[in-house]
């Protein structure tokens, strides 16, 4: 799911899909508009779940794709050094995501312990302990 709004609408913290990819707006800057152009918008943003670097310059009233990001809540049910398994606390549903790249974050990940989880364009991260 996504929607659209002006480049130069962006704020930092907000999100944005570049490259197909859904991304956290780090750092923005917007130069006046010249004598012969509209204002110009260049805007760094680092990817959601592959935490690649991403550059995009546009003109300021440009529509661009933000994608809807979800934060969930889960329980753990079992991890293998590939997978989690993780249950929604809302639906019971389970289901399996990538053990996330953070190696302080991976070592607390144990049967029983919840988590917040962001789910965004059929991609599912786990963020951070609850």
């Amino acid at each position: 799911m996504s929607m659209y709004k002006d480049v130069g609408s962006l704020k930092k913290g907000g999100y944005v899909i570049i490259d197909g990819e859904p991304c956290e707006v780090v750092s923005i800057e917007k130069s006046k508009p010249g004598k012969h152009g509209s204002a110009k918008v260049r805007l760094v943003a680092i990817g959601l779940f592959d935490d690649v670097k991403r550059d995009m310059v546009a003109p300021a009233d440009k529509k661009v794709e933000v994608p809807i990001v979800e934060k969930k809540k889960a329980q753990i049910v079992s991890t293998t050094p590939d997978s989690i398994q993780i249950m929604d606390l809302e639906t019971y549903n389970t289901f399996e995501v990538k053990p996330p790249a953070d190696q302080s974050l991976l070592s607390k990940l144990q049967p029983g312990v919840e988590v917040e989880y962001w789910e965004s364009m059929g991609k599912v991260k786990i963020v951070r302990l609850l």
